[in-house]
């Protein structure tokens, strides 16, 4: 959420980045900027009135030392009003607080100078690329009839037992699976995360805190009962660990890992864009998240992104590295990368993750805090990143890795694995 006083300071600048953006509801910011007025003349206004009752209260006490009891009364009968007149004014100034955190909620975050202008992918920049492309031959599968071949996974099982979009992963495929989810947590702890193993489903409050309420509202399974959303990514439940809390800035950053399935109700279109594995209702992914001093915040993005793309690299995949431009952003990030692997069996890139800087965005919606040198208390930044998410990178070891006699694990998976091919 961004805060009252960038508007007051900086209109020109809010407005801006939401163009940037691609924000359509720009009266929006007039609306704010409105409302804080006229909710800081009703505070001026509280405020005097309670110094009168102040002062009034003191004066009743030594009129009536002196005995003078009529004008004391009459005194006590004007701070009474005075009284009435304040609980109007909060109740006032609390409707119009609600007023604009309403509007402002509905706000994306403002992305980061380096962002690029632009509203489709295809104006996201490339950064760098890695990896090598395989060399197949003519008889290369893609992976949903890799799937089946090798008995792998079974998506019509998946819409019998629930729906399209939820998979059945069998034998060697859901010991793939496990082996990719043991890797990655492995390879983030000993980078120095902290491993969670959080709640599938949150409250509103959590999904508030993120920002995937309301911008995903329609997105996201709800448990109307209960009111509980399930998760779309662990980034949710992992990075309201900290709502509500001071960190002591000696304990920056905080950074936290965490395996939770996903779930989504973003799929549901038809053809090879999302045929398979390319886009699920249910999928598995192992996040990182980090919590840190808003001047290192910036580094600490960039040794997230030399994190995953070391990851990409020990599974032999060929990647390439974007900037995402401000339309085709999310509504919570600054400023995000996007990795994607090139599927050498559909001859197209798919995104394996996504590693952003939130900025103090989601931390003010959460009030997660440090207290500086000064001992002034501040908002954090918070960040996250796919480490990995796993539909798509099955997907393309399946395909990249294809060989006549089977399909080859990479070395880095194969201790997990247990063999060196799937056949």
């Amino acid at each position: 959420m961004l805060p009252i006083q960038l508007f007051r300071q900086n209109k020109e600048l809010v407005i801006e980045g939401l163009k940037k953006k691609n924000f359509k509801e720009l009266e929006l910011v007039d609306e704010i900027i409105s409302i804080d007025e006229r909710r800081r003349q009703l505070q001026v206004e509280n405020d005097n009135l309670a110094a009168s009752i102040n002062s009034a209260s003191k004066s009743i006490g030594q009129l009536m030392a002196k005995g003078e009891k009529d004008e004391a009364e009459k005194m006590k009968a004007d701070v009474a009003k005075h009284k009435e007149q304040t609980k109007e004014l909060a109740q006032k100034l609390a409707e119009l607080e609600q007023q604009q955190e309403d509007l402002i909620i509905r706000l994306p975050n403002l992305p980061h100078s380096s962002v690029p202008v632009g509203k489709t992918p295809e104006e996201n920049e490339v950064v760098r690329t890695g990896g090598k492309r395989p060399n197949l031959d003519a008889q290369k599968l893609p992976h949903w009839e890799l799937t089946e071949k090798y008995n792998l996974i079974n998506f019509e099982l998946g819409t019998k037992l629930t729906g399209s979009g939820f998979p059945v992963y069998i034998g060697q495929g859901a010991k793939l699976q496990r082996s990719l989810i043991s890797y990655f947590l492995n390879y983030n702890i000993e980078a120095g995360y902290n491993e969670y193993y959080p709640p599938y489903m949150v409250n509103e409050t959590s999904a508030r805190g993120t920002g995937q309420l309301p911008d995903k509202e329609g997105q996201m399974y709800h448990a109307t009962e209960d009111n509980f959303y399930l998760i779309p990514t662990a980034e949710v439940p992992v990075t309201n660990i900290y709502r509500d809390e001071i960190i002591k800035e000696a304990d920056l950053p905080v950074k936290m890992t965490a395996y939770t399935p996903c779930f989504r109700r973003e799929a549901g279109s038809y053809g090879k864009d999302v045929r398979g594995l390319n886009r699920l209702h249910q999928f598995d992914k192992v996040e990182i998240v980090q919590i840190t001093n808003p001047e290192k915040s910036y580094d600490a993005l960039e040794g997230m992104v030399a994190h995953v793309e070391k990851l990409l690299q020990n599974l032999d995949l060929e990647y390439r590295i974007l900037r995402l431009c401000g339309g085709d952003m999310s509504f919570t990030s600054a400023l995000t990368y996007d990795f994607e692997v090139y599927s050498a069996a559909q001859e197209r890139w798919l995104e394996v993750s996504s590693v952003s800087n939130f900025e103090s965005f989601q931390t003010n919606r959460m009030k997660i805090r440090y207290k500086d040198g000064n001992g002034k208390t501040q908002l954090a930044h918070s960040l996250n990143g796919s480490s990995l998410a796993l539909p798509r990178i099955v997907a393309c070891l399946l395909e990249n890795h294809q060989t006549p006699d089977g399909i080859k694990i990479p070395a880095a998976l194969q201790p997990y694995f247990g063999k060196e091919m799937i056949n």
